[in-house]
């Protein structure tokens, strides 16, 4: 990881930039927590449960800001809930499905290797990697009991809002005790480590400040605490997906074109707000681009500018300028035989991809693919001059396509008009 000179150096600047970037949503006393952060660097520690086997990039909120605390200075612990990934926090539709232990414990290893590369761990701040298995598995029921629940009024744990949703349609008493298991994280590491600040996202509130609390009543602290907002959209669907699913930060999952076009496509009314969250450049940077978004937003230099950011930072330089050429070729402006065969067939899966059997002629191909309803339509669309193959212009209506136009001997680039593509793989 390298530094930044951009990025604020301790206490009160970097409470001011969080601020201004709309990083904190919650917080414990801020004040508070200036003057601790003024007096020098603080351990702290943010969360992750191994709910699947990558992270997606909603949690780049909590790596990313993460990421800000130990550029300004601060030392980070990086946790991998072994254990709480067996339970599960409680979610506000249903009762979460509980994944196997050992399934859990390679997940673990995945995310922990996931998280590595946007922290450093060597110099004085060095990040450190942590399981709440380590603690938690160890320790028998009566003594969880004893010395950790002794210490939560139910009352105030079935206040939590989340909770609060569940008791008439059903919740378990493990899902119950989940903030119990939070808790006891953040008192664990203020115990081994010196911890003094956990943050998460605005839904972990509830399970933050019950680890603030229980923490005092054991006679430790003081300790402080903040969340981050959850992330929307302003046309109402959920961040972070996509017409395939999750956008995840694994390549093997989502592709580094998906992911770069991910970025790309952000609305106007949000990639400002997603600058702010996730993007490294100065305010004076970000203010720019956001100038730009508002008297240029045809040219979508916001949009560019991120999706370049964020695909480098997450998955290398070498990618993101993989998916930038891919979003050039495909569209005629560039070549498409010097874009790798991983690169090609991702952005092609991505548009729509066909596969066939044997190659027919364009017109029966356009159809196949999608990009005409019939023949008659796409025997049109070649008439009129707006049907390409590997964005060479087809005006033969009979025309076929020859084998040694597959590119990487599989895969041929259908577009109609300017921006309108499909990819056809042959099988075989």
């Amino acid at each position: 990881m390298t530094d930044r000179n951009d990025v604020p150096a301790a206490g009160e600047d970097l409470l001011d930039d969080l601020r201004w970037r709309g990083l904190i949503h919650d917080s414990t006393d801020l004040d508070e927590l200036r003057a601790r952060l003024a007096s020098g660097p603080i351990t702290y520690y943010v969360g992750f449960d191994p709910t699947a086997a990558s992270l997606h990039v909603g949690h780049l909120v909590q790596v990313l800001t993460a990421r800000r605390l130990q550029l300004a200075g601060h030392h980070p612990l990086l946790l991998v809930g072994g254990a709480t990934g067996q339970i599960g926090d409680p979610r506000e539709s249903s009762e979460r499905s509980l994944n196997p232990p050992e399934v859990v414990a390679g997940w673990v290893g995945k995310i922990r290797d996931q998280l590595s590369p946007f922290m450093s761990f060597t110099g004085d701040n060095a990040a450190r990697m942590v399981n709440n298995l380590d603690w938690t598995g160890p320790t028998s029921v009566i003594d969880f009991l004893r010395d950790v629940g002794k210490h939560f009024p139910v009352s105030k744990m079935i206040a939590r809002d989340v909770v609060k949703s569940r008791l008439e349609s059903g919740i378990s008493f493990t899902e119950f005790s989940y903030q119990l298991l939070q808790a006891n994280d953040f008192h664990q590491l203020h115990e081994r480590h010196g911890c003094a600040l956990q943050f998460g996202g605005s839904d972990q509130w509830g399970n933050i400040t019950a680890g603030v609390d229980f923490i005092r009543r054991r006679g430790g602290g003081p300790v402080h605490a903040f969340t981050t907002p959850l992330v929307t959209k302003a046309d109402g669907t959920k961040f972070g997906k996509s017409e395939g699913g999750a956008v995840w930060l694994d390549g093997t999952m989502t592709s580094p074109y998906a992911f770069y076009q991910f970025w790309l496509n952000a609305d106007d009314r949000d990639v400002n707000k997603y600058l702010r969250f996730f993007s490294f450049k100065s305010r004076d940077e970000l203010l720019a681009l956001e100038a730009a978004t508002a008297e240029r937003p045809f040219a979508r230099e916001a949009q560019k500018a991120l999706a370049l950011e964020l695909t480098t930072l997450v998955h290398g330089a070498d990618e993101a300028q993989a998916a930038i050429l891919a979003s050039s070729a495909l569209f005629g402006r560039g070549a498409l035989d010097s874009l790798p065969e991983a690169t090609l067939r991702a952005a092609l899966s991505e548009a729509g991809l066909v596969q066939v059997k044997s190659l027919g002629t364009v017109a029966s191909l356009l159809k196949e693919a999608g990009l005409v309803s019939s023949l008659n339509e796409a025997r049109r669309a070649i008439g009129e001059g707006g049907a390409y193959v590997n964005n060479e212009r087809v005006t033969d209506n009979e025309a076929t396509v020859p084998e040694d136009a597959l590119l990487h001997g599989r895969f041929l680039v259908l577009r109609r008009g300017k921006k309108s593509f499909a990819g056809v793989e042959l099988l075989g």
